[in-house]
């Protein structure tokens, strides 16, 4: 494609290549199930074979909602859940402080409430007490009654805390979807997908798709005994839990494929009119509403959740999804709202800090990018790391320095990762080699903690590691293009079909990325300190669309579209739907551009 446009690479420096799909195939899908032919392509294009189309389209719990029993020790784990509760035994939630751990708390506690159990949850301090359990809150939990800890999203690494907990008298199951080694924590039960003996595939779950998975199973199990019926109570309403499952599993950037899409597409039908008071009101607080996207819960709804743990207040996203009082709800979705302000203007500055560390240093030449500072926020490293990826294109890691709970000064870095790269391995590699105290993760995301004195020698061992990794990747970056349109043809049914045959679209689940050929750059300016808004049209004039590049002040492309408007472009992005005061209008998210070669304006493809 990239010589029909007559471009080498680029602003971006990638390779644009027209997504290769069949015709034939095309073309029966259109005649088969009645679709049009750019559905039909996009279909084709993400490897959605005939047999499986309508699941795709249109999955439905009742067909393809997988058995939970399906996880291993999932049966025997249950029925000792099921016993617990009819046993009327003291059970507490251990959650991580992320959007997955708050969700996944909020959704046990629902459970377990509706069977008349009232479980504690505690959340750690993510400023404090870091990630996963810690002897400290194991030996709160024992003194305030607790017999059974159930760890959420968390855990499956825990060596040791757990031990501590099983000595002195914790029973302890752990649901979680981390990375898991050979050898596993010795608790009572170890709920999760990817564990090497784990043969369910069901590893591209969120935290809290496990859970729901949990929940599923006990209310089997307490149905198959009688509970409900002896109880005189109706059984667990698991659909009405949905919205939030959606809710952890689009924030915690899992795969949307196989029953995560059918989780999230049947939890976004659920939350236009949720039950659940604390994210009607979060909602209203972050100034959405129905239809639900992706986009709101990952930008919208998931950043004010995940506020509270970047200031000290780790525990209030699952309070707010936990509770049923609506004035507590509003209160805590304004309390999360300032949280969100405040950690914009901390993140501000730790970037500028970061990226100036960065350029001075040269650390963009290397594999991997590792900065670190004294005064850095801790909560923030994970968001920071994020920025370095998408600026300079390699896995970034941040580090900031907090006293542990031994008094002692440690690194707590958050790293972030590009396609092909598994940050979670390096970590658990460097971890297994005595350079870390702690670390694991997600392919693309992960966090780890380091003594001061083994800083350097980890570096090495990382800058080592990322760069054995690359030579086994792809080192020309290409850019897959779905298909190409013109301005004129953008309308806004064409990108509500789209949006609703294909959608929601995340991981492994990309949006369609659409090229616009040929276009004039109307206008443009900046917008806020690094946005740049345009307004384009086809080159021969007509219809103007408004375009956004965001983050792209100072980069190649935002230079082009600001000092070179005059010069015809092609323009790379995605379509989206802007409803302004209930006028649907369409607005191109762009993702990369380059120059028409002179005297090729007409005619390219």
């Amino acid at each position: 494609m990239n010589d029909s446009l007559n471009i080498e690479k680029s602003l971006n420096k990638a390779r644009w290549v027209l997504s290769d799909v069949a015709l034939d195939s095309v073309e029966k899908i259109v005649r088969n199930h009645d679709l049009p032919e750019i559905v039909a392509r996009l279909l084709c294009s993400r490897g959605v074979m005939e047999e499986e189309i309508k699941s795709f389209l249109n999955p439905t719990l009742k067909d393809d909602f997988p058995d939970p029993f399906l996880l291993k020790d999932m049966d025997e784990a249950a029925s000792y859940l099921a016993s617990v509760i009819i046993e009327k035994r003291s059970i507490a939630i251990f959650g991580d402080f992320d959007v997955d751990g708050a969700t996944s708390s909020a959704l046990l506690y629902r459970f377990l409430k509706h069977c008349g159990r009232e479980a504690q949850i505690y959340i750690p301090d993510r400023l404090t007490e870091g990630y996963g359990p810690n002897t400290n809150a194991f030996q709160k939990l024992k003194d305030g009654g607790a017999e059974i800890v159930i760890l959420l999203d968390c855990g499956t690494t825990a060596f040791d805390t757990i031990a501590f907990g099983r000595e002195i008298g914790l029973e302890i199951v752990v649901i979680d979807h981390h990375e898991s080694e050979d050898i596993l924590p010795k608790c009572t039960y170890l709920i999760n997908p990817k564990r090497k003996d784990d043969s369910s595939g069901l590893e591209m779950l969120a935290a809290v798709g496990v859970t729901f998975m949990m929940c599923v199973a006990v209310n089997n199990k307490l149905r198959s005994v009688g509970f409900y019926k002896d109880n005189d109570i109706a059984e667990a309403p698991l659909k009405d839990w949905l919205d939030i499952v959606a809710l952890g599993t689009v924030c915690d950037m899992v795969p949307l494929i196989g029953v995560n899409r059918l989780l999230v597409r049947q939890g976004f039908k659920y939350m236009e009119n949720s039950l659940n008071v604390g994210l009607r009101e979060l909602a209203n607080v972050a100034g959405v509403s129905s239809p639900y996207t992706t986009y709101h819960a990952g930008f919208a709804l998931g950043p004010r959740i995940n506020a509270g743990s970047r200031v000290h207040q780790s525990d209030l996203g699952a309070r707010l999804l936990s509770t049923d009082d609506a004035e507590e709800a509003k209160n805590i979705s304004w309390t999360l709202n300032d949280c969100n302000d405040k950690r914009k203007a901390i993140q501000m500055d730790m970037e500028r800090e970061a990226l100036e560390m960065v350029e001075a240093q040269g650390l963009d030449q290397k594999p991997l990018i590792i900065v670190d500072a004294e005064d850095w926020h801790s909560g923030l490293s994970g968001l920071v790391a994020g920025r370095l990826k998408e600026k300079y294109g390699k896995p970034a890691c941040v580090i900031s320095y907090v006293e542990n709970g031994l008094g002692v000064i440690e690194g707590r870095g958050s790293g972030r990762s590009v396609l092909g790269i598994h940050i979670a391995q390096a970590f658990i590699d460097a971890r297994n080699a005595g350079l870390l105290e702690s670390g694991g993760g997600h392919a693309m995301a992960g966090g780890f903690a380091v003594l001061p004195e083994k800083l350097d020698a980890f570096k090495a061992f990382m800058m080592e590691h990322i760069a054995q990794q690359f030579k086994s990747v792809d080192a020309n970056v290409e850019t897959i293009i779905d298909a190409v349109l013109s301005v004129q043809g953008a309308r806004s049914d064409f990108v509500h079909m789209i949006h609703d045959h294909i959608g929601p679209f995340g991981q492994e689940q990309p949006e369609p990325l659409f090229l616009f050929s040929n276009v004039r750059i109307q206008t443009s300016d900046v917008v806020g300190e690094s946005h740049i808004r345009t307004m384009i049209s086809d080159w021969e004039g007509g219809v103007r669309m408004k375009a956004m590049a965001f983050r792209a002040v100072g980069t190649p492309l935002g230079d082009a579209l600001l000092k070179q408007g005059q010069r015809p472009f092609h323009l790379l992005g995605y379509l989206k739907i802007d409803n302004w005061r209930g006028q649907d209008k369409v607005e191109m998210h762009i993702k990369d551009g380059a120059f028409v070669m002179s005297g090729m304006q007409e005619g390219m493809i």
